[in-house]
């Protein structure tokens, strides 16, 4: 009898192997995939707005790597004048995130703008695209950026070497508020420069921001006051009294997935 049933649980061991693997845990894939959506009352790129002070919707996906290299995508509406008939941004970036002990963080990439249809309107203007290489590092809350243009700054003659540098902040106060600032400095080369209302020129232009965010079901609500040293015309002759680099208070909602 103890011979049978150790012969019938050797059995029975055996018919559970398949089960017991079937219901081993899956090997988590090395892949991350996300999304970003946001609404904002005015578009803001280094403190110019790019939808002449009227709302955007900005949307994106991102594929991370364990490795630390990702790739992306983000897209925003954006005022067609400025771009010569494109009312769509759509950038394209990749590169390569790591983690250091000590809590020091890198990332370095590329990326381009790409304004889809530009150059249609007026017909035969000049297509305006831009691409960049980039560096940054980041310790505790505080992070360094540095841009520089492979190309010509947005398509300006012999502006590439333009380069932007982005220092930023930001902290959690608990109970889901949290407070961010930045500053900002672009160098401009070549044909590129700022053109302001009295109708002088520049070839350097700095941005700040300071504001505070509230974070709810995933949902960050931000308002933020976004502020530059000129005030620049919209350079076409529809938006020239339009001061698109003005102080303004800049609201917005948006939700990683």
């Amino acid at each position: 009898m103890k011979t049978l049933a150790a012969t019938l649980g050797a059995v029975a061991s055996i018919l559970s192997l398949p089960a017991l693997a079937q219901t081993a845990p899956a090997t988590a894939s090395p892949w991350a995939f996300s999304a970003n959506i946001g609404l904002f009352s005015d578009y803001r790129f280094r403190g110019i707005s790019q939808t002449d002070k009227k709302p955007a919707l900005q949307g994106g996906f991102d594929l991370a790597h364990s490795s630390g290299l990702y790739i992306g995508n983000w897209n925003s509406n954006v005022d067609s004048a400025f771009y010569n008939g494109a009312n769509i941004e759509m950038d394209f970036y990749g590169g390569y995130r790591h983690a250091f002990d000590g809590g020091f963080g890198l990332d370095v990439g590329v990326i381009t703008y790409y304004y889809p249809n530009s150059g249609s309107n007026p017909a035969g203007s000049t297509r305006i695209d831009n691409t960049e290489l980039y560096i940054g590092g980041s310790y505790g809350p505080v992070t360094l950026k540095y841009n520089y243009a492979v190309s010509d700054f947005f398509s300006a003659p012999d502006s590439s070497g333009s380069s932007y540098l982005d220092a930023g902040f930001s902290y959690d106060l608990g109970h889901n508020f949290g407070v961010v600032a930045h500053y900002g400095y672009q160098w401009l080369k070549g044909g590129a420069v700022v053109t302001q209302i009295d109708g002088s020129t520049a070839n350097n232009i700095s941005d700040w921001k300071i504001g505070a965010t509230y974070t709810l079901d995933g949902w960050v609500v931000a308002l933020a006051y976004v502020a530059t040293n000129r005030d620049l015309t919209g350079g076409t002759a529809a938006l020239t009294n339009s001061n698109i680099s003005g102080n303004t208070a800049v609201l917005s909602v948006a939700k990683t997935f």
